[in-house]
């Protein structure tokens, strides 16, 4: 994936999911023109317990993103 899509889709899901803002993403190949970026973050919660939080996001090749889904 180009640098300056991988940039551009960030900008957009950090946008959407401020939670997984600064969070740099793993990138694989799923198929001919589709990526699958896995964002992760952990949050305290009031009680003091880490949440770890996954975000995958599945973009196009011209950075078009087709599927989001997170965990909790």
């Amino acid at each position: 994936m180009n640098k300056s899509i991988l940039e551009k889709v960030c900008q957009d899901v950090y946008r959407r999911f401020p939670v997984v803002k600064g969070c740099h993403p793993k990138v694989s190949k799923q198929a001919e023109d589709r990526y699958l970026l896995v964002f992760s973050s952990a949050e305290k919660s009031p009680d003091g317990q880490s949440i770890q939080q996954m975000l995958r996001v599945v973009t196009a090749e011209d950075g078009r993103i087709i599927k989001t889904s997170m965990s909790r």
